[in-house]
């Protein structure tokens, strides 16, 4: 049984810091790519970031470039998402994805999902 686990939400002030976890069980991911998507209230989800298990390839949602980073830990199963420079905007569910996407920010073609996780930015 696939299960994917976020963890690593909470509250921060604008300009500040959090670091997202994804701990992915279940299968092999090593073809996978796994992505961040997030959801605020009264909006679609929408892509934020994207790696490649394998190779390590990244790509960004141009909204979070620069001030997010995603990688992997092969040893742990684990993607994380480093945010830095946060802003109220950036408050929302914050959702951990796996699959084989042709189109990488197109959530629909992501097979599996973890739960989410709540960050929240005042300002």
């Amino acid at each position: 049984q696939v299960q994917l686990v976020e963890s690593g939400g909470g509250l921060v002030q604008a300009g500040g810091s959090l670091r997202l976890s994804c701990a992915a069980s279940g299968r092999t991911f090593s073809g996978y790519r796994m992505g961040w998507f997030r959801q605020a209230p009264g909006k679609e989800r929408e892509f934020v970031a994207v790696i490649t298990w394998s190779i390590g390839n990244t790509y960004y949602a141009d909204s979070v470039k620069g001030r997010f980073t995603i990688s992997r830990d092969n040893a742990k199963n684990t993607v994380y998402l480093q945010m830095n420079s946060l802003k109220p905007e950036d408050t929302a569910v914050y959702y951990c994805a796996a699959g084989s996407p042709y189109r990488v920010a197109t959530r629909h073609e992501y097979e599996y999902w973890g739960q989410g996780t709540q960050v929240t930015v005042s300002s």
